[in-house]
């Protein structure tokens, strides 16, 4: 059983995210500001020594700004120079060409699928956005109908398919083989993606009712948009350059001895921020100077899509002081040995303890690593595929996005929905996608 200081602060921690829910969406309280004073409230309560208190939050909103502000800021300049040269209305009308109007969440889920391999999940987010609000407009469909199968595809990469980066830190520690491991998971990836995606988004949509004004669109819409379009290809190859360089930083032991200065060199260029900086200022001339715009005009675009942007900032910062507050007090410690305790098999135990981590911290890497690494020791005598494992682990690690996730904050603002409708919509999805996958994974282990 489970010591009564662990159980009180399970509870503590439930009273706590219901609290956050009643504050924003019944009583209207700033998100940011009901963020801070639960988080501290948490701590206070759960017997943290005072002077450590403000100092966790501080650095759990530091920790997560310090990668999400700078992916926001060039994510949303890249996006503002596609819709002003006219790039991303490019792509949503060849979209719908190509696709037809009734298969482009397919499309989408199939663009969220390959863009989001190489980049973490806010990444890809930021790249791809301007098309779904785009391709939402010229077709007349709801966001949630373009919007979710695109975070789906995102999302099953990111927790299921090496080499994104949260998978492969689950192959190493369960000294998984990359190859299996990447086979298995797209057997068990592509049909989550499909239930999750497209099929739950058709579910859905006519359920949620959005705003007609959408201030974070628009920064991502022509008032008029032009006819002179920029060719699909040059606006193609911008959204992927950031991309294309993070592979190269990935692989950049194959292509260099490692710790050489060009080893150093393509792991740098590599890096998210570094390839998002590159490919900013590449879209500054390809989507910039190249279509006939002033410096002093580029100045002005990237000035005006910045503002909208600290709102998302300060929350999904807030959401990741909340992620340390739990961790700091101990509740996240109290909810993986609640899952310990529980005799289950060892595929289920992987998700269980990944899924309680995800619930507490609110980060899918987190809870793929603290699993991963809690899981490893007592699995190696089991003789369970370690790659079944990452899987079951990467599937748990996406289980209910909500308040203290960085994702949720994205997806609610960018697509301006209340907490009430992103629960419904991006929170359900990911509980589809964790749910589905070990179903899956579960099924897989029985046949092979």
């Amino acid at each position: 059983m489970i010591d009564h200081h662990g159980s009180f602060l399970l509870v503590l921690a439930l009273v706590a995210i219901i609290a956050l829910i009643v504050l924003i969406a019944r009583f209207k309280v700033n998100p940011f500001i009901a963020l801070m004073s639960i988080s501290l409230v948490l701590a206070g309560a759960s017997g943290m020594p005072l002077q450590t208190i403000v100092k966790s939050f501080e650095n759990g909103v530091g920790g997560i700004l310090g990668h999400i502000a700078i992916i926001v800021a060039l994510g949303t300049m890249i996006g503002k120079m596609m819709a002003e040269s006219g790039g991303a209305d490019q792509i949503a009308q060849t979209m719908v060409r190509v696709f037809g109007e009734k298969r482009v969440p397919w499309a989408m889920v199939i663009i969220g699928l390959i863009v989001g391999l190489p980049v973490f999940f806010e990444v890809g987010f930021v790249l791809l956005v301007p098309i779904a609000f785009n391709v939402a407009r010229r077709t007349g469909t709801s966001l949630i109908m373009i919007g979710l199968p695109m975070v789906t595809g995102l999302s099953v990469v990111h927790g299921l398919v090496p080499p994104h980066p949260a998978a492969m830190l689950a192959v190493t520690t369960y000294n998984a083989d990359i190859g299996r491991t990447i086979f298995y998971a797209m057997i068990v990836g592509i049909p989550t993606a499909i239930i999750a995606g497209p099929l739950y988004a058709k579910v859905i949509a006519p359920r949620i009712q959005l705003d007609e004004y959408n201030p974070i669109a628009q920064q991502f819409l022509e008032e008029n948009p032009r006819t002179d379009l920029p060719s699909f290809g040059i606006t193609v190859a911008t959204i992927l350059l950031p991309i294309a360089l993070m592979l190269i930083g990935s692989w950049a032991d194959f292509f260099s001895t490692p710790r050489s200065r060009l080893n150093d060199v393509l792991h740098m260029l590599g890096g998210a921020d570094m390839a998002l900086l590159i490919a900013t200022i590449v879209s500054f001339i390809t989507l910039g100077t190249l279509r006939g715009f002033s410096r002093q005009t580029i100045l002005k675009f990237t000035d005006q899509c910045l503002a909208p942007t600290a709102t998302i900032t300060l929350l999904v910062g807030a959401g990741g002081g909340l992620g340390r507050i739990l961790q700091d007090s101990g509740t996240s410690q109290a909810i993986v040995d609640l899952a310990l305790r529980a005799h289950i098999s060892i595929l289920f135990s992987a998700w269980l303890v990944a899924a309680l981590v995800r619930l507490a911290t609110g980060s899918a890497t987190v809870a793929m690593s603290m699993a991963a690494a809690i899981i490893a020791p007592i699995a190696i005598h089991t003789g369970v595929r370690p790659e079944l494992l990452t899987i079951a682990t990467g599937a748990g690690s996406l289980i209910f996005s909500h308040v203290n996730d960085g994702g949720f904050w994205l997806v609610k603002e960018y697509f301006n929905m209340s907490v009430a409708q992103t629960m419904k919509s991006w929170s359900v999805c990911e509980t589809i996608i964790s749910v589905v996958a070990l179903l899956l994974t579960l099924g897989l282990s029985a046949l092979i």
